[in-house]
């Protein structure tokens, strides 16, 4: 069989309408996971006993647990559970804040209780509120050695929204799946909606590089 270019021209539309909610879904569901993240990794690093705690479990159940569970659980059982409906999109992006929240949780813990405790110390000795040690002091040390980490878990993050055609999300994945079953062009398909995974993935790399360039400790 050889390979046709009139299908990815004609399937083309439908697989950018997928990619722009693939972006969409991932964009909101780092940022969430960001706060969420960083929130529990101050937590653990800093908290008290109970609310170090209270984090913990939280990280050890979504480690634990396959990202599929977690969306079928929002998405099927929470309506059962809370009486309420639950969106397809919406329980993709609050799946993946809650994932990526506590994989993020681990790298801001990391990353706070790498920086020496001589510069908390520091901050200290100079009257500092711990808020300000932290924002001003300890923080900006610390954000610059997450950025590798965090670039990672975004592209991870990014590949994990696919799984979400599980619950009917119209994502890439999802549209390609649609349009190969209309079609059965399999090979020209997949070829595309692979490229645009690399591109995706490719154009978040760069752009955490030079980030990571620009914040680079000398």
């Amino acid at each position: 069989m050889e390979f046709d270019w009139s299908v990815i021209e004609g399937a083309l539309p439908n697989l950018l309408e997928g990619t722009l909610m693939t972006i969409k879904i991932t964009f909101w569901g780092l940022a969430g996971g960001f706060l969420l993240g960083a929130l529990s990794g101050v937590t653990r690093a800093y908290g008290n006993a109970i609310l170090s705690g209270i984090a913990q479990v939280y990280v050890a159940v979504i480690r634990g647990t396959p990202i599929v569970v977690q969306v079928m659980f929002i998405y099927f059982a929470l309506p059962l559970l809370a009486d309420i409906r639950v969106d397809a999109e919406w329980a993709a992006i609050a799946t993946l804040i809650i994932n990526s929240g506590a994989y993020i949780s681990e790298i801001v813990r990391g990353s706070l209780l790498s920086v020496h405790k001589g510069l908390r110390e520091a901050g200290q000795a100079m009257g500092l509120p711990f808020h300000k040690i932290l924002l001003h002091i300890i923080g900006p040390v610390a954000f610059r050695r997450m950025i590798p980490p965090l670039g990672n878990q975004c592209i991870i993050s990014l590949k994990d929204s696919s799984l979400f055609i599980v619950i009917g999300v119209a994502e890439l994945t999802r549209q390609g799946q649609e349009i190969m079953a209309s079609n059965f062009r399999a090979v020209e398909i997949w070829s595309a909606v692979a490229i645009i995974y690399l591109i995706l993935t490719g154009l978040m790399a760069l752009t955490l590089h030079l980030v990571e360039k620009r914040m680079r400790i000398l």
